[in-house]
């Protein structure tokens, strides 16, 4: 059982890098063969143990041509089967059973499927993350850089420090540092970002941020709570007169950061939030939960992401739930 989770790891790129060479020396020791190497659709990728490198294309050039297992001793092959595409080859010298032989072709089948899914969902993150930036509010920038030009005459001192939280909002929002930030950082820029909105609603917007120290240093995906703490104010907000409140709490529930956004704006209906969610509510003006939730779900799985609790006139509370401690998740 380990050595099959260190040959999923070695794979976790592929057949590329330095990981095949790593994973064929797994493998000789998994199966005890005298050999076993890997390869592509046209060549020997990794080695471990002594073949013949020209019997060894050989084979791989048969194996691939009829697309099943083939003996010639004391080499045998099985081709590698990916999500129905042929991936490579896996030879092997020794006393191997046929059985053995065929798990150990599914093995690495699965490894470089799952390192494809892996990829794929790397670079779905990445194309939302993109998304999501250029949702970036224009009405936002606009509301706020009004806000600060209507302290200038009034209140110049308060203008500066505006202008400078609206320069590191910026800063962090178009940040290229990577995928992900410390819930220290996200909230860092949403309280920044709620300053700005103090400002534009004349004080009118009461602020409670509570976050338990040891969630601060949890990595969670880069801009993940500021979309959701900017639906609050717009659509709980905007249009509502007096003074409103959202409270931003971040805790820890056993092995889970939980970060909750809630507001007592004019809230919704249930069935909306779940349309909103899914994406499937054109329109809506509900900037990026559809995004933030299938950002959610690819990083940690489907029983993680984005939750509304909401009804009309009774604000909205949103909620994210996500491992403390995640596998590939670093900030």
């Amino acid at each position: 059982m380990r050595l099959s989770r260190q040959i999923g790891e070695a794979l976790a790129d592929g057949l590329t890098g330095k990981g095949p060479q790593a994973a064929a020396r797994r493998l000789a020791r998994l199966l005890g063969a005298d050999a076993v190497a890997l390869a592509d659709c046209e060549r020997l990728l990794a080695v471990a143990g002594s073949l013949d490198p020209a019997a060894a294309q050989a084979l791989l050039v048969e194996t691939l041509d009829v697309l099943e297992p083939v003996t010639a001793p004391p080499l045998r092959a099985a081709p590698l089967v990916v999500s129905g595409d042929l991936a490579g080859c896996l030879l092997v010298s020794g006393d191997v059973s046929d059985a053995d032989l065929a798990e150990a072709a599914d093995l690495v089948a699965r490894a470089l499927d799952h390192a494809d899914l892996v990829r794929a969902r790397e670079r779905i993150a990445e194309a939302d993350l993109r998304t999501l930036r250029a949702q970036i509010s224009p009405h936002f920038m606009h509301n706020a850089l009004a806000a600060i030009s209507a302290h200038t005459r009034t209140d110049p001192e308060r203008a500066r420090e505006l202008l400078t939280d609206f320069s590191d909002y910026l800063r962090y929002s178009f940040a290229g540092t990577g995928d992900f930030a410390t819930v220290a950082d996200e909230l860092h820029a949403v309280q920044t970002y709620l300053e700005l909105q103090r400002a534009r609603f004349d004080d009118r917007l009461d602020i409670t941020v509570r976050i338990a120290p040891e969630v601060l240093p949890v990595p969670i995906p880069f801009l993940v709570v500021q979309p959701i703490v900017e639906n609050a104010v717009r659509h709980g907000f905007e249009t509502k007169p007096g003074t409103g409140h959202i409270a931003v709490r971040g805790f820890s529930e056993g092995p889970l950061c939980v970060i909750e956004v809630e507001d007592d704006g004019d809230g919704m209906d249930p069935d909306v939030a779940k349309a909103i969610l899914t994406g499937s509510r054109a329109g809506s003006g509900r900037i990026g939960l559809a995004n933030v939730d299938k950002r959610l779900r690819a990083v940690y799985g489907p029983e993680y992401g984005l939750w509304l609790d909401t009804a009309p006139g009774a604000g909205t509370k949103a909620t994210v739930r996500i491992p403390r401690y995640a596998r590939g998740v670093h900030a």
